[in-house]
């Protein structure tokens, strides 16, 4: 169960209620939530691919100006000549599924479908950082191109946190 204060915390970074939320996956510098961990299906029983979500809206800011630059179209392209690479994102994509896939047991929920994406574009093109940051903030070693975007981010909780608590 989450704790109703990272839930309330959470609403205040979203803008809106949260949905689905099984836990805080990672915890920002300033303390609040930047990542949870949403259920595959959400409580209408629609499909959620997106298990670890990045909420904090700094560091959803930063990564925004990193994806305008161009580093996704860079990444991807780097996957097609570094198969050390590609290995590396498909073993992440790996990861995630089997990660998505024990969420859904351990809350009795049917796992995706096997064609559905997992996040960001895994394993074969990079399409969103933010799902990869948040890969590589809720299981520390697991994401190369989340760990690369977060090695050029800002310091985004240094001006403290985000939101009022």
């Amino acid at each position: 169960m989450t704790d109703p204060a990272d839930l309330a915390a959470v609403e205040r970074q979203l803008g809106r209620p949260p949905r689905g939320v099984r836990s805080v996956a990672h915890r920002c510098p300033c303390g609040l939530p930047d990542v949870v961990e949403t259920a595959p299906r959400l409580p209408d029983g629609s499909p959620f691919p997106t298990l670890f979500y990045l909420t904090c809206p700094k560091a959803a800011s930063a990564i925004g100006t990193l994806e305008a630059s161009g580093l996704m179209r860079e990444m991807t392209a780097r996957l097609a000549d570094d198969p050390e690479l590609a290995a590396r994102y498909r073993r992440a994509h790996e990861d995630y599924v089997a990660r998505r896939d024990k969420a859904a047991a351990e809350d009795g929920l049917e796992p995706l479908p096997r064609d559905m994406q997992t996040a960001g574009g895994m394993p074969d093109r990079v399409k969103c950082l933010h799902a990869l940051v948040g890969h590589e903030l809720a299981v520390p070693g697991s994401n190369p191109f989340g760990r690369e975007a977060l090695d050029l981010l800002p310091d985004w909780w240094a001006d403290g946190p985000c939101c009022a608590e």
